[in-house]
């Protein structure tokens, strides 16, 4: 089995609607992929109207957390989308979303950059508007030669030029949330240093100790000692271990099924959870 835990879609950053996301999926040879949109459930309907024979889907989110000023992104499984205190912290992450945006794009235009918030919307569309958005709108003013160039201090990283702080889920709260709505938490390429400032791994065993589920170890911003460094950290802490492309289509080069995730992790992943359940395309894998 081919098994992809980490995916977004047009809810919120991804090109790929998530109708596309799920058939190419399916071209790329996966067996199981995961829809862990940036703190929204919305793409999980169309994504499991369109499932195509033979792939099945694991619904999720990722979600927007920050301990001791350190942002850390919580990848979420198969909770129950419905739980209401879960679902207004998500609605409180989304809200801020655009006045945050904006004001990146006021950072940016004071910088000299000629960026317009239209721009910026127009390429969101009906997604969850995000900082890819806005640096597709750089790469689009030749500003930057590609989207991952704006994630860098000049621009768009944490604690760069145009950076903007947002409504943030405390990562203990987002553990207790995931959990009382039935859903399992892995922390999402928690040692990513070209993405600015990681999380001491003392902070790693605290999670831990609080109920995370896992790290996701093969992921394209960890290189080999990284991860061989957080597989001895997972076997320390006694957490699961998980690969994942982290596809966002066309605004990323990583392609789907890139990296991948262990069956018997995954089906481990599906045994801990209670508040939903992978959805099997008609002919597609049961869950393990």
């Amino acid at each position: 089995m081919r098994i992809d835990l980490h995916t977004h879609s047009t809810a919120s950053d991804g090109t790929d609607t998530p109708a596309e996301l799920v058939r190419n999926a399916a071209a790329a040879g996966l067996d199981v992929v995961a829809l862990t949109d940036h703190d929204t459930v919305r793409g999980h309907a169309e994504a499991i109207a369109a499932l195509p024979d033979g792939l099945t889907l694991v619904t999720g989110a990722e979600l927007s957390c920050r301990i001791d000023g350190v942002s850390l992104h919580m990848l979420a499984y198969l909770f129950d989308p419905d739980e209401p205190e879960l679902a207004r912290e998500r609605e409180l992450v989304r809200d801020d979303r655009v006045p945050r945006a904006r004001t990146m794009v006021g950072k940016l235009r004071a910088l000299g950059v000629p960026i317009e918030w239209e721009q910026v919307a127009r390429i969101a569309g009906d997604g969850s508007i995000g900082r890819p958005h806005i640096a597709t709108a750089l790469v689009e003013l030749g500003v930057v030669g590609t989207v991952s160039d704006a994630f860098t201090p000049d621009w768009l990283a944490n604690g760069g030029r145009a950076y903007a702080e947002k409504h943030e889920l405390d990562p203990f709260d987002a553990i207790r949330l995931v959990k009382a709505a039935g859903g399992v938490t892995v922390f999402a390429h928690p040692l990513a240093v070209k993405r600015g400032e990681v999380v001491p791994e003392s902070s790693i065993a605290r999670l831990a100790a609080a109920g995370l589920d896992g790290i996701e170890v093969d992921h394209m911003d960890h290189d080999e000692p990284t991860r061989a460094r957080l597989r001895g950290l997972a076997r320390e802490l006694g957490l699961l271990t998980t690969g994942s492309s982290d596809y966002h289509g066309s605004h990323k080069t990583v392609g789907l099924g890139a990296y991948t995730t262990d069956p018997e992790i995954y089906g481990e992943i599906t045994r801990r959870a209670t508040g939903a359940f992978p959805v099997p395309g008609a002919g597609g894998p049961r869950p393990v």
